[in-house]
């Protein structure tokens, strides 16, 4: 198994908001029918190859605002010595002062700190100390757990959003501007030129389309928080009928004329 050769063709579907008729979806059918899921801790090989349990946190997450940040830090505010394996160094300097889980990168944008070479969240495999009792992993997505919540309520938006991607585009027809919302892979290219310095990446890669469900099904809580419920209840239904249809399809030896993700056809062979 290896990973698809990027910039492949992919089927798209366009739709209106229902809540805003100016505003139109327009997402990737390909990537959301496929059956990508994470496999963290079951076969995922790490961003790089000297880090293999690291998964995609080496470098810490990106805030996306203010917010961003606050909320993960009041997350982090729940957190205890035995689930965290960097509860000290994430204690404030100053009594009541805020946790140090903060960094800034080269360009001065506020990101998750780095202890050891990877994000302060992450857990390694294979500590233990006295009273620790956590797992190896993201402490964040472990708190959810805990807690009964999903992870888009504890985690950096990035990284409950990976590996999906919403980006955004104008359009002009005529006089009017309609404003396009795009959700899609975020496949290695989307990284820019940091994507080519990945040792291994996830999305296109058969190891990963192994899910007992597709991608609009198993991520739709961050769906729904991406786009809505509304828009995502009108998403759902093209994917249930291009679900059905390919079903169908297969069962009665059709041709098949909608264009499936390859890193899950080849999973399948």
């Amino acid at each position: 198994m290896s990973e698809i050769k990027p910039g492949f063709a992919r089927d798209w579907v366009e739709f209106a908001d229902p809540n805003d008729e100016e505003e139109i979806f327009k997402c990737d059918l390909t990537w959301l029918t496929s059956f990508w899921t994470c496999i963290y801790g079951d076969g995922c090989q790490g961003v790089f190859k000297d880090r293999p349990n690291d998964g995609c946190c080496t470098e810490g997450a990106m805030y996306s605002d203010e917010d961003d940040e606050d909320r993960v830090r009041k997350a982090a505010e729940y957190l205890t010595p035995e689930m965290w394996q960097f509860y000290e160094e994430a204690r404030p300097k100053k009594p009541g002062g805020k946790l140090r889980i903060t960094d800034l990168d080269e360009d001065k944008e506020r990101k998750t700190r780095t202890v050891n070479n990877a994000c302060i969240f992450l857990n390694r495999k294979g500590h233990e100390a006295p009273g620790f009792t956590g797992s190896f992993g993201c402490v964040l997505h472990h708190l959810a757990q805990q807690r009964e919540i999903h992870f888009v309520d504890t985690k950096p938006d990035v990284c409950w959003q990976l590996p999906l991607r919403r980006s955004f585009e104008t359009r002009e027809v005529g006089e009017r501007e309609y404003s396009i919302t795009i959700i899609g892979e975020y496949e290695r290219l989307a990284w820019g030129d940091g994507g080519d310095d990945f040792d291994w990446y996830c999305t296109s890669n058969t190891d990963a389309h192994v899910g007992s469900e597709p991608v609009y099904i198993s991520n739709k809580a961050e769906l729904q928080q991406l786009m809505g419920k509304d828009a995502y209840a009108v998403l759902a239904q093209h994917c249930d009928k291009r679900i059905a249809g390919i079903k169908d399809a297969q069962a009665r030896s059709l041709p098949l004329f909608v264009i499936q993700h390859p890193a899950t056809i080849a999973a399948g062979k």
